[in-house]
């Protein structure tokens, strides 16, 4: 069973991360899992370390994912816990 780290809010993802999905047929749902666990994919230590700091101190939480097509997704989850973003970086 997994056990959720934080709560993620309302989900909503950009048209250019749904369409990177979809190309490269990958499920959003496996990588919203993956950032709610908190396999926060590509991130260097020190932003890492700014999560699992982020997750206690109500502060806004980032992943980053590289899609099989070479697309980078990132995964933004606010500050207060309302929403959670899939989007690209060139979007943010």
């Amino acid at each position: 069973m997994t056990i959720a780290r934080f709560p993620m809010g309302q989900i909503v993802a950009t048209p250019g991360a749904l369409q990177a999905l979809e190309e490269a047929s990958e499920s959003p749902a496996v990588l919203l899992k993956r950032h709610l666990i908190g396999d926060w994919g590509e991130l260097s230590d020190d932003d890492r370390q700014e999560n699992e700091r982020s997750v206690s101190d109500g502060c806004r939480l980032l992943s980053a994912y590289t899609l099989s097509t070479g697309i980078r997704i990132w995964i933004i989850t606010e500050a207060d816990r309302s929403a959670t973003t899939l989007l690209l970086p060139s979007e943010y």
